[in-house]
């Protein structure tokens, strides 16, 4: 897969320019035969994401993948329970998204020995219609019981007070990326009403990609990350 190599090179001399740990991370992988061939690559971060299996399959996949990936220095991110909305081609409708079993959270972390783990807690992928009620009393459950870095999923417009609440709970990884599609398209759609001859991407794709930065410094700011690489 020789534009993975590419990718992880232009990955690699950022983090050499600025001195940084940086990694390009997989989210929502589903498949071991898609993660070996990213990880033979470079890559070095990766999700495995059995959570629509049963449980003992769940284990049995996100096992074979930790197996092979901590050959290879590679970090493994799963979930247990199951967020509603959609993340890419992956569709969860709300009556079958499913809250983490902190007991069943303990087993899954120790069972597999993933190096993260996501937890569902009434975060759903995508926008959200009305604000979501957060079960913070399930995360400090989880959190109790599981010694490895907790992830937050679906983020995107979410309270900050929420976000921050969670990460004092101990979630170390929160995912946003619906938040930063719409400011980069409303961006972009703002840009052709305002000029609509336009044609040249050097121009057009300047305010887009502004949007979407000052999203991702909120969520820095938000989140306390200012300075911590």
């Amino acid at each position: 897969m020789p534009e993975w190599g590419n990718i992880v090179a232009i990955a690699g001399d950022l983090a050499r320019e600025y001195n940084l740990p940086l990694a390009i991370h997989l989210d929502h992988h589903e498949s071991l035969a898609d993660i070996e061939s990213k990880v033979m690559a470079g890559i070095r971060s990766v999700m495995i994401d059995g959570s629509h299996f049963p449980f003992e399959e769940n284990v049995a996949l996100v096992k074979s993948v930790v197996d092979f990936c901590h050959r290879y220095d590679t970090s493994v991110e799963a979930e247990l329970g199951r967020l509603g909305g959609i993340e890419d081609d992956l569709v969860v409708d709300s009556k079958d998204a499913l809250y983490t079993n902190p007991q069943q959270a303990r087993e899954f972390v120790a069972r597999t020995g993933i190096d993260s783990l996501a937890v569902a807690i009434g975060t759903a992928h995508g926008m959200y219609a009305a604000e979501p009620k957060l079960d913070f009393e399930r995360l400090a459950e989880i959190r109790a019981l599981v010694d490895i870095p907790l992830v937050l999923h679906g983020a995107s417009g979410l309270p900050e007070s929420d976000i921050r609440q969670a990460i004092s709970l101990g979630v170390c990884k929160v995912n946003v990326a619906t938040e930063l599609k719409i400011a980069f398209s409303d961006a972009l759609k703002e840009y052709f009403l305002q000029n609509p001859k336009a044609n040249d991407p050097r121009h057009y794709m300047q305010p887009a990609k502004q949007a979407m930065k000052e999203v991702v410094r909120k969520v820095i700011h938000v989140c306390g990350c200012e300075g911590q690489l």
